[in-house]
């Protein structure tokens, strides 16, 4: 058995939240390895050569099936490998499983990408786009309201803590710039308090912060054309 940590291949995001937090929470040793996503180190030749798509996070498992290294890519892949892994936040008992992943899968494809166009093109676009502010906005909005009746009655996502939590908070804990009311989801609102208030959680979203504040995106032109101008390299 390898005595190494776990490679986390990172920058401090919503979506590297996930996993940062998840590796808090199981109290596993884990190397950081930061992915200035503003700089272009996404596109570095030896980070392609575990992430393909160029987007982080990403880790390296040198304790992987049959004691051999494993990389693995996609923030909710991830979270499912080391749940199964350490058999911790993701439940064996396959309803509950089922509950957890339909709650993953949602974030992945609507609570994370539609969050996502709504910074971009509230905070970042580079021309004013109305249409696709409200578009977003609106989205958002919805989703919101999804979240918010889910939690209805729950502690958290599903019947316990779990991945799903995780993949959930960095996101949702950008509601401000995200144009929206949080006394309109009040359940949202006690969610986060309850998620924020562990001592893991917010180990893993102040991870990199003082890297994260030196790109200052907002202003920093050249890092903007890295990550909105992309293109397959």
């Amino acid at each position: 058995m390898s005595d190494k940590p776990i490679d986390l291949y990172y920058w401090p995001t919503p979506n590297g939240w996930k996993i940062s937090i998840m590796l808090e929470e199981l109290g596993v040793p884990y190397t950081v390895h930061y992915v200035n996503i503003g700089a272009g180190d996404q596109f570095k030749p030896e980070f392609l050569a575990i992430s393909p798509n160029n987007r982080m996070p990403a880790i390296v498992d040198h304790d992987g099936p049959d004691r051999k290294e494993i990389s693995v890519f996609e923030s909710g892949a991830i979270l499912q490998y080391l749940g199964r892994k350490f058999g911790k936040f993701y439940p064996t008992d396959e309803r509950k499983r089922v509950a957890v992943d339909e709650w993953l899968m949602w974030q992945m494809g609507g609570f994370g990408p539609m969050l996502g166009q709504n910074h971009h093109f509230n905070s970042y676009a580079p021309e004013d786009v109305p249409y696709a502010k409200k578009r977003y906005t609106d989205e958002t909005h919805r989703l919101y309201g999804v979240l918010n009746k889910r939690l209805q009655g729950r502690e958290f996502i599903c019947d316990e803590y779990s991945i799903a939590d995780m993949a959930c908070i960095g996101w949702a804990n950008g509601w401000e710039r995200q144009k929206m009311d949080i006394e309109e989801f009040p359940n949202v609102k006690r969610w986060l308090a309850t998620m924020k208030a562990r001592p893991a959680v917010e180990r893993g979203m102040t991870l990199g912060k003082e890297e994260r504040e030196k790109m200052q995106l907002a202003r920093d032109k050249g890092a903007q054309s890295v990550l909105f101008g992309q293109r397959a390299r």
